[in-house]
């Protein structure tokens, strides 16, 4: 389902930085990579992307397609030790072209998109320190890894900041926001999640870029 929003990002960016090619594959992102990006006001007639709200029972521990809306489970290496998370991708936020160029310089023909993932911590233990279960985030636009944007707040409306919360409880869930610059007009969008270690990764499908 697609619907606009005016004034998506909020603040200006300019030490943001395109970290990956677009045609970049294979491998993850190290540990200590941050992928949510914000940038100025001049947003118009961004684009929502949106999973369907009622989410669906959770698949068994393991990778591979999921409706909009489900959530599957896997485990994440965290400080505090290996982690099982329950992991769904709510929606996929794509911006706009002028707003890409305000984040990063040379961004033409290029939109920012921003995966809103839900993660609940399903133990065995307290996830203490800063949370990493976000770096498992990709997007891919049209089977190509989009470029990972380092250097953004992380304020975007509705997204969490692993900060903020160093001691995860076990039954606690949080939505943390991973960006990415995407071609525009691409004609699917994918969210991808697991952990370095794992065969295959979670996949969710949306819709287009705009």
């Amino acid at each position: 389902m697609l619907h606009t929003r005016t004034a998506w990002l909020r603040a200006a960016a300019p030490v943001a930085v395109l970290a990956l090619a677009l045609t970049a594959c294979g491998g993850k992102k190290d540990a200590s990579g941050s992928a949510t990006g914000s940038g100025a006001d001049a947003g118009k007639n961004a684009v929502d992307t949106v999973a369907k709200t009622d989410e669906k029972p959770t698949d068994p521990v393991g990778g591979g397609a999921l409706e909009s809306g489900q959530s599957g489970t896997g485990q994440f290496k965290e400080e505090s030790g290996k982690i099982t998370y329950e992991v769904v991708a709510q929606k996929v936020h794509v911006g706009t072209e002028d707003e890409a160029k305000k984040m990063v310089q040379d961004a033409n023909g290029l939109v920012p998109a921003t995966a809103y993932v839900k993660y609940t911590n399903k133990g065995p233990a307290v996830v203490k320190g800063l949370a990493k279960v976000a770096n498992g985030t990709e997007i891919y636009a049209d089977g190509q890894r989009g470029g990972m944007l380092i250097g953004a707040p992380d304020d975007l409306p509705g997204c969490q900041d692993p900060v903020d919360f160093d001691n995860w409880q076990v039954g606690e869930s949080h939505v943390i926001c991973q960006t990415y610059m995407v071609p525009k007009g691409a004609r699917s969008l994918e969210v991808r999640w697991g952990d370095e270690s794992a065969a295959d990764p979670l996949v969710w499908k949306f819709a287009d870029a705009g």
